[in-house]
């Protein structure tokens, strides 16, 4: 039996029929662009957060990007983000004309620390980017304070953590602006690219709005260079048939995480995922770090076996080809992290039986 890193079937098939009668009836609508369900899934997501506002993007990125846009980001600001994460988190920065820095992350958790974050700043920094990494959140509380401090935007990055609580509220709801991903593997994934973003600013919300649709404030009236991004209407009324059922997938994935933290506890060589004190996990990944250079062994071992696994991120930002002048950047903990991480399969519906499959495969693969 093959045992992929991650299976979307299971919710299609769970929810078959509340999906197809949705699009058959957005199909007969004819109303694919923006309008009624796209609203009515904006003012879902807000609610489910707990913000104000919620607006629809046609991804993750351009959720981002729109972002610091509406933060008046630009040629000459400098934004901090995290080495240890997706290209796109540092791309946009560079796409909306500024600088990214690069702040080291927290070898336990993955995540930047306010001190991180602190120590790459400089006099041109306009605004902070922590990434909530694997499923938890960076200490937001303390993020927050030191953008007061300093007079910066706070962007999180919540492409990995929807639906992930902090502080009694949910991440992408804590900073000035929440920038969320539905991309198919997604804790809430749709079935094509999709974005969100949120926060409780109405003047932020209504430049995000003006900005995804062109600077248009009314009909051949331009007041913003802006994009074309908009969040299909399909997209939208899918997401909005799957909302409701989120908290009880982060739930079996939590259950599954569980059944890994007890099986793997004694394997040598081999650390599983620490959950920080200031928030919980919802396990987008189930990350472990494997020691003494053994981590592409295990790899390979477990891919011969038919268990998906997967490297998220073998290479940190600041060495990546575009960012060569980053290379004298020092984040030894991310650099050390992409040598060391492995992530084990973990989806909702995945069950008991396939994931003590994956722990036997993996205490054989570190067996020999």
């Amino acid at each position: 039996m093959q045992i992929p890193i991650y299976n979307p079937k299971p919710q299609y098939e769970a929810l078959r029929g509340e999906l197809e009668r949705t699009a058959t009836e957005l199909l007969a609508s004819g109303a694919y662009i923006l309008g009624p369900q796209v609203e009515a899934f904006e003012h879902a997501v807000a609610e489910y957060l707990g913000c104000r506002h919620a607006i629809g993007v046609n991804s993750g990125t351009d959720a981002l990007l729109i972002a610091l846009a509406a933060a008046g980001v630009g040629p000459g600001d400098e934004v901090v983000t995290s080495p240890f994460t997706f290209y796109a988190s540092a791309e946009v920065i560079n796409l909306i004309g500024a600088t990214p820095r690069f702040a080291d992350i927290d070898p336990d958790t993955f995540n930047v620390t306010a001190e991180t974050l602190e120590a790459a700043c400089s006099a041109r920094t306009k605004a902070l980017l922590p990434v909530h990494i694997f499923g938890q959140g960076a200490d937001m509380a303390a993020v927050n304070a030191l953008a007061r401090r300093r007079g910066l935007y706070v962007i999180e990055d919540n492409a990995q953590a929807f639906g992930a609580r902090q502080g009694g509220r949910r991440l992408g709801a804590l900073g000035d602006l929440g920038a969320h991903s539905f991309y198919p593997t997604k804790n809430l994934g749709g079935f094509g690219d999709g974005g969100m973003i949120t926060t409780d600013d109405d003047e932020l919300a209504a430049r995000c709005r003006l900005l995804r649709l062109h600077g248009q404030e009314g009909r051949d009236c331009h007041t913003r260079i802006g994009y074309n991004s908009r969040l299909d209407a399909m997209q939208a009324a899918l997401l909005h048939v799957k909302l409701p059922y989120v908290d009880g997938w982060n739930a079996q994935r939590k259950e599954i995480a569980a059944l890994y933290d007890h099986r793997l506890a004694d394997v040598p060589g081999l650390s599983t995922p620490q959950v920080a004190p200031h928030g919980d996990h919802i396990y987008h990944q189930y990350t472990v770090r494997i020691g003494d250079g053994r981590r592409d062994a295990v790899r390979d071992a477990l891919q011969a076996a038919g268990i998906g696994c997967m490297v998220y991120y073998a290479v940190p930002l600041h060495h990546q080809p575009v960012y060569q002048q980053h290379l004298q950047d020092r984040c030894p903990a991310a650099e050390r992290a992409c040598q060391e991480v492995l992530s084990l399969p973990m989806w909702p519906y995945m069950g008991e039986e396939r994931a003590e499959r994956v722990a036997e495969a993996v205490h054989r693969s570190l067996a020999g």
